[in-house]
């Protein structure tokens, strides 16, 4: 699939000289954004998106100067029916330049074999760290889902993939309420220990605040879990994943997920809304002088593209205002 063409001027952002650069001492020069839209963003939509709009997507995504792009899941199809394609799609990301990172998820070690026979070299577990959406995400407790996890990272390794472990409900869980710090600390090392590269702590349901997400930093460095493998996954039911994000950076997070658009949800956590977007971040951390790498125009037109195929505007403010804008901001 070649690289896409220009988006048309009637939804192509206009050249802005904002956000205006104000650096800050204190923050990390450069930040590494885990594209997740097109699996996270995605698996909930009702309506299946065609394979075909999901490699566009993706490639659309890379031309933007997104170098870890999530393409999709290996679960069974009964439970993310909208991810039935991954076997269909992956062999459609691999003619991509420069090739950005595709990391899929594998819940057990079936999704691990079919991921591993299309050559993925990136893979990722999803734990939970309360009960409830163990049992209502994988039917499990939450040993028992560590300990379907752990062959799945043991082979995953032997065979030289980069594991990335998710952990969900890390500040507040639809059916427990608050959870307390040293239960997440406790699933976290445990994915750690058995091997994962990565941990990415999960703000489900959009409840936590900036202390919170300190707090739980420090703890985890406590327990011997270094900040430079964690990255940090908010969402924005809120409004409060951009202030939780810089509260993670100012501990010295250097990963952060985000989704085009601000698509997303979760299909087992109904109060769960839309991942912080791309674009909004995007904006944040150019205006810090922190480098991403990403154009944030040709970012903004492929969300503004992706909701045209989705039927319906973009969540993203950053989007939203990009798109709407017809003179450059810099002379209004």
């Amino acid at each position: 699939m070649s690289t896409p063409a220009s988006p048309s001027s009637s939804n192509s952002p206009a050249p802005t000289a904002l956000p205006m650069v104000v650096a800050s001492q204190d923050l990390p020069a450069r930040v590494r954004i885990h594209e997740v839209g097109a699996r996270d963003g995605l698996q909930n939509e009702k309506a299946t998106v065609p394979t075909e709009v999901k490699a566009e997507f993706v490639h659309r995504l890379a031309a933007a100067g997104l170098t870890t792009i999530e393409a999709t899941s290996f679960v069974h199809p009964k439970w993310v029916p909208q991810l039935a394609d991954a076997e269909a799609l992956f062999p459609l990301l691999q003619d991509i330049e420069p090739r950005p990172h595709l990391p899929v998820l594998v819940p057990n070690e079936r999704g691990l074999d079919r991921a591993l026979a299309l050559g993925a070299r990136r893979v990722a577990v999803f734990a939970s760290a309360t009960e409830s959406f163990a049992k209502a995400n994988l039917n499990r407790t939450v040993d028992e889902a560590l300990a379907m996890f752990e062959p799945v990272v043991t082979r995953a390794k032997e065979g030289r993939a980069h594991v990335r472990g998710y952990l969900s409900m890390c500040f507040g869980d639809p059916w427990e309420g608050a959870v307390p710090v040293h239960q997440v600390v406790r699933v976290a090392k445990a994915l750690m220990d058995m091997g994962c590269d990565e941990l990415s702590l999960g703000d489900t349901i959009g409840v936590a605040t900036p202390g919170h997400v300190q707090t739980l930093l420090a703890e985890l460095n406590e327990e011997g879990v270094p900040t430079n493998a964690i990255g940090v996954h908010f969402h924005d039911t809120y409004g409060q994943a951009l202030s939780n994000t810089l509260a993670a950076l100012q501990h010295g997070v250097t990963t952060v997920d985000a989704s085009a658009g601000g698509l997303g949800g979760c299909p087992y956590a109904k109060s769960a809304t839309g991942n912080l977007a791309t674009e909004d971040l995007v904006w944040m951390l150019q205006g810090l002088g922190i480098e991403t790498g990403v154009d944030l125009g040709r970012l903004t037109a492929t969300s503004a593209w992706m909701a045209e195929q989705l039927g319906r505007p973009s969540p993203s403010r950053t989007v939203r205002a990009l798109v709407k804008t017809a003179q450059p901001l810099q002379e209004q």
